[in-house]
């Protein structure tokens, strides 16, 4: 993997060029994302997975994002600067996805991909120090966000993710610091689940890029 030659990324001995470098920029080629994405995911996922062609709008929206095209990014109305609110119906690869697109570009920051429930499990145990835990400045990616359990600690109740959603966005405001997410809920549910407060700034931090309603379950 070379990192002063972004667009060339080696996996399995194999080298994928997915773009031409120009004077002082990569002109990415879609397709050849595409290519290196499926690739990839047979590594990480299984050898069948694979790049589904109705997924494809969906896909360009985020590969234009995480290759930081802003000219693009701007006709979809997405902010570079803010992270990704990946919504969608079960199964449709929301989690397969975020864990797959940071290896396309291995020159920025990279995020964790972490579960919601695993982090109330861990509330559940310590406590508020895993509230604190997630207010530093790594960047991550909160997956099935908005079907976690209410966290229970020492006989009290706390919608833990919705207190971290309030530090996130306290981070992203003062340093910048990116926070992505994927969910199965709609507005309506996850303003239900966390309150006009954490919605309001979820607006804030999130772009919204949405699967169709219609996407089927991949994992049958």
């Amino acid at each position: 993997m070379k990192l002063d030659h972004p667009h060339i990324i080696i996996e399995g001995g194999v080298q994928f060029c997915l773009g031409v470098p120009k004077e002082n920029y990569v002109q990415y080629d879609f397709d050849k994302m595409l290519i290196y994405l499926e690739a990839k995911g047979k590594l990480l996922f299984g050898k069948k997975f694979r790049i589904y062609k109705e997924d494809r709008e969906v896909l360009y929206k985020l590969c234009c994002y995480f290759i930081k095209d802003k000219a693009s990014c701007d006709k979809f109305s997405i902010d570079i600067n803010k992270g990704i609110l990946l919504t969608g119906p079960v199964g449709c690869g929301k989690t397969s996805l975020m864990r797959l697109l940071k290896h396309m570009v291995p020159h920025f920051r990279p995020y964790e991909v972490i579960p919601t429930r695993n982090i109330v499990f861990g509330f559940n145990n310590i406590g508020y120090r895993i509230i604190e835990q997630y207010g530093d400045h790594q960047f991550y990616c909160f997956d099935d966000l908005g079907v976690e359990p209410t966290g229970r600690y020492f006989g009290k109740d706390c919608n833990v993710m919705g207190e971290i959603l309030l530090s996130r966005y306290d981070l992203f405001l003062k340093h910048r610091v990116k926070t992505h997410a994927t969910t199965n809920l709609n507005a309506d549910e996850l303003e239900d689940r966390y309150g006009n407060r954490v919605r309001s700034r979820m607006r804030e931090l999130f772009n919204l890029v949405a699967f169709d309603k219609g996407s089927g379950d991949k994992r049958k």
